[in-house]
């Protein structure tokens, strides 16, 4: 005979273990609908696929959510946009970000490691940016999340991170976005030896890769440089699942966003850590890939099935799930009618 053991009294509800799956949901529509514009060049087309698909799976989601890292402020474009509220109006309270693809131009020229993105809170627990749009951010693994110094120079932070894996500078690899703004950097990175994965674009992926040590064998050991802070709130939440530590500090991309930041009161000389960037226990991230990468399995359009690759993780339990989905496009309600 079964017997069901009760609640322990006092103890907090904790957000139903299948939001996981509900979010997983969400970034498979995202992904099959965008990945129909692969390589087509418009990266706006790409976005726009994905919000339309990634919408209407969230307001089905027993939460009661509103959006802090979206597509900025609302105007007349139907994205999700900072503020929206989404879930079906039960449940518990969080906080949502979303990116429907990281990586739109990577998905318009059919480059790897475009994905689609969901991560969620506690309600008040997601950092809010406000006017800073970038994020200098540093991301090591598990084991050198406390061996580091954010603020060192760089030798010495791949330094660090070498001797807390027990390797050599010069077996390390360093992932970098690659921008102009990173010359100095990758200068740097080179000049200590270590080798350097650059990223046409999307860090998301990369973060995660730098962070998973031995979880995903994706060649990369951290990650460097200036990119989205609504990249690196996302890349927190994964974080905060998987381990690791991000470091970032804001980084306003001229006179009048600096002004803005200061009068509403951020810090500009501050470190944020993981923790300050997603709180909480209560944190759960999805991503399914949209192109092919070191990460994820893109999207692929067969005969009678569609198949996505994701990744599904939960910060209070410590559970990474990869999950390889086929869904029928006839009978798929996650599958977007062609026009």
């Amino acid at each position: 005979m079964t017997s069901t053991q009760p609640r322990p009294s006092g103890r907090k509800r904790e957000p139903d273990r299948n939001l996981a799956v509900e979010l997983v949901r969400a970034t498979e529509a995202a992904a099959m609908a965008s990945g129909r514009y692969l390589g087509r060049g418009d990266k706006n087309q790409v976005d726009a696929a994905a919000v339309d698909a990634m919408r209407p799976v969230l307001g089905t989601v027993a939460m009661r959510g509103v959006v802090v890292i979206g597509e900025g402020e609302k105007d007349e474009a139907p994205m999700l946009f900072n503020g929206e509220q989404v879930g079906d109006g039960t449940g518990p309270e969080v906080d949502i970000a979303v990116d429907p693809v990281d990586g739109t131009t990577l998905v318009a020229k059919a480059l790897p490691d475009g994905l689609s993105v969901v991560a969620l809170a506690e309600r008040g627990k997601m950092f809010d940016p406000g006017p800073c749009f970038y994020m200098r951010k540093l991301v090591v693994p598990p084991a050198a999340a406390d061996a580091v110094d954010p603020e060192a120079p760089v030798g010495e932070i791949i330094a660090a991170v070498g001797k807390a894996l027990g390797r050599k500078t010069d077996d390390l690899t360093v992932a970098v976005l690659d921008r102009p703004r990173h010359e100095g950097l990758v200068a740097s990175i080179r000049e200590v030896g270590a080798m350097i994965k650059f990223l046409p674009d999307g860090d998301v992926a990369g973060a995660i890769m730098a962070a998973s040590e031995d979880t995903i064998d994706a060649g990369v050991d951290l990650l460097f440089g200036i990119g989205g802070t609504p990249e690196g709130v996302i890349a927190a939440a994964a974080l905060r699942c998987l381990g690791g530590a991000i470091f970032g500090r804001l980084h306003p991309r001229n006179d009048e966003e600096r002004a803005a930041a200061i009068e509403q009161g951020y810090d500009l000389s501050r470190i944020l850590t993981t923790n300050e960037l997603c709180g909480g226990e209560d944190i759960f991230f999805a991503a399914t890939g949209v192109t092919d990468g070191a990460l994820l399995k893109g999207v692929r359009y067969g005969s009678e099935r569609i198949s996505t690759t994701s990744l599904s993780m939960r910060a209070r339990s410590g559970t990474i799930r990869f999950i390889q989905t086929f869904h029928d496009p006839e009978r798929s309600t996650l599958v977007p009618t062609l026009s």
